[in-house]
Order: C-alpha cells, then sequence, then structure tokens
C-alpha cells in the first residue's frame, strides 16, 4: 500500500512511451516522458491513458489454474500471487535496478529472440556455450557495444553513442546514446568543456529530439575532423559510458548472485514446476 503516487511513476517506467525497457508492459497514451531525458517527465496522470501490453498475456497465462503459490495481501482481504507464472524469462528480457538495505542488483537486458533461443539450447543441452546465440546484452535506447568477450563473460559493458556525420554540413547528428546518461548530462559535459577552452571544434549545439526520436545536433567550425572530434568526446564525455552489471536475485526468498546460465536453469526449473 504506497498510495496511487508510488504506483504511477513505476508504470510510467513500464510504459512503452518511456523507452525505460526492452519489452514494455504498459501500452501508453498521452506524454510518458523519455527516460533518455532529465528535464522531458511524463505528463500528470489524469492525462495519460494505459493498457497492458499483448506480451503481458504470457506474464498471467493459466494463472488461475494454481500454477504459482498465493497468499494474503497486506490487510487479509483478497491474495495475492508471490510469482507470475511468466512464460519467458522476463529477469534478463528487461533491464532492472534495485538497491536494498546492504544488497543492490543492475541487470541488463537481453534480445528476446536471443533470450529465449538460448533458454531452448540451455534446456536440450545444459554444457551449450551460451555467447554463440547471446553475445552481448541489448540496451533499450540503442548505441553501440565495444565488444570484449573477457569483459563480456564478467558482464562488464562499454556503450557508447551512435552518430553520423551530415556531408557537406559540418554537423554531427548523435541519435543513440549510451542507457546510463542523458541528453542534458552530455550537452552540459561538453558545454563545460568548451567553456573551459578543452573543445574548440564546435560551434553550436541543440537537442533536436521530437516525436521522431531522439537528436542531439553539434554544428562543428570549419575543417574540423568529425571522426576525430568524436574520439575526443568519447573520451571525455558520458557519450561512451561502462554499465557494469550485478546479477543479484532472490531465489526462494534467498539473495544469490548468479550468471546467466544460472538464472535460466533456474527459471526453467521454475517454469516446469508452474
Amino acid at each position: 500500500p504506497h498510495g496511487d503516487a508510488a504506483i504511477y511513476d513505476t508504470m510510467v517506467r513500464m510504459g512503452r512511451g518511456n523507452e525505460s525497457l526492452l519489452v514494455p508492459f504498459v501500452d501508453s497514451k498521452g506524454n510518458f516522458g523519455k527516460a533518455y531525458s532529465r528535464d522531458m517527465s511524463c505528463a500528470a496522470s489524469r492525462y495519460t491513458e494505459a493498457k497492458l501490453e499483448n506480451v503481458c498475456e504470457e506474464l498471467f497465462r493459466d494463472i488461475d489454474k494454481e500454477t504459482v503459490d498465493f497468499v494474503p495481501n497486506y490487510d487479509g482481504s483478497t491474495t495475492e500471487p508471490t510469482l507470475l507464472p511468466v512464460t519467458f524469462p522476463t529477469i534478463l528480457a528487461n533491464n532492472t535496478l534495485g538497491i536494498a538495505v546492504g544488497m543492490a542488483c543492475n541487470i541488463c537486458s537481453f534480445n528476446l529472440t536471443e533470450l529465449c533461443n538460448t533458454t531452448i539450447a540451455l534446456m536440450k543441452d545444459a554444457k551449450h556455450d551460451i555467447s554463440t546465440t547471446m553475445p552481448a546484452p541489448d540496451f533499450v535506447g540503442g548505441g553501440q557495444i565495444l565488444y570484449d568477450e573477457a569483459q563480456m563473460r564478467e558482464i562488464y559493458v562499454k556503450v557508447r553513442a551512435r552518430y553520423a556525420a551530415v556531408p557537406g554540413e559540418n554537423m554531427i547528428e548523435i541519435t543513440q546514446i549510451p542507457p546510463t546518461t542523458t541528453v542534458e548530462a552530455i550537452m552540459d559535459k561538453i558545454a563545460e568543456l568548451v567553456k573551459a577552452g578543452k573543445i574548440k571544434e564546435i560551434s553550436d549545439m541543440r537537442d533536436e529530439t521530437d516525436l521522431n526520436g531522439l537528436k542531439l545536433t553539434l554544428d562543428l567550425k570549419r575543417g574540423v575532423d568529425a571522426e576525430k572530434l568524436m574520439a575526443k568526446l568519447f573520451k571525455t564525455t558520458p557519450l561512451e559510458d561502462s554499465f557494469s552489471a550485478n546479477f543479484n536475485v532472490l531465489v526462494s526468498g534467498q539473495p544469490r548472485v548468479m550468471g546467466v546460465r544460472e538464472i535460466l536453469q533456474e527459471w526453467t526449473a521454475f517454469r516446469m514446476e508452474c
């Protein structure tokens, strides 16, 4: 019982319009804000509408057939499920950040098709090499993963923004940024570097984000090499950022730090029980 204000913020994050989740659970109508922007916040709840996405049928399928345990709710007026009988490993399909007392988790999302194919392959062969079917995480805003197999096994991922140099216009358009940052944080950092005289190649900067999605435009001075400038910006701004995952999961009420294989095996065992 947290009241409706806390529930609304949670629902906004689950909405398609907010772009927080790789597999959104809520079909949203109205202004749900944007996860990649600090200043574009959602409208008040009275201006928005929501309904469940079709994928939610997979979260609740057969819940009325005693597939999962039910316990009394907070005031004993009804019962609630301890877990949902999900038909795919939702824990790895969406990014999750959790901070509790003395414990935390930071779970990255993986491509849904790759995730399901990997789970099937593991069911058929427990020794299946996961990296062949699910080579790297898949982040909701896009971005480019700098692939390093050793780091990937530790789930330490470097993500950089995607950009395009506009031919003949001395201009760079950035269309995807790492999931750990916002457009405003990037603009603040670039402005700070320009003021400090550390970056002299940029003459103007605009946030041109619209209904088509994110777009940050940098106007360059004459004769500036866009590739060299971006290499410099990747080093000095959040246009390149790292994502360090921590798969700390509650299994039967006990916290456990697990790997991807272990999580998928636990999910398979749970699903068989369902």
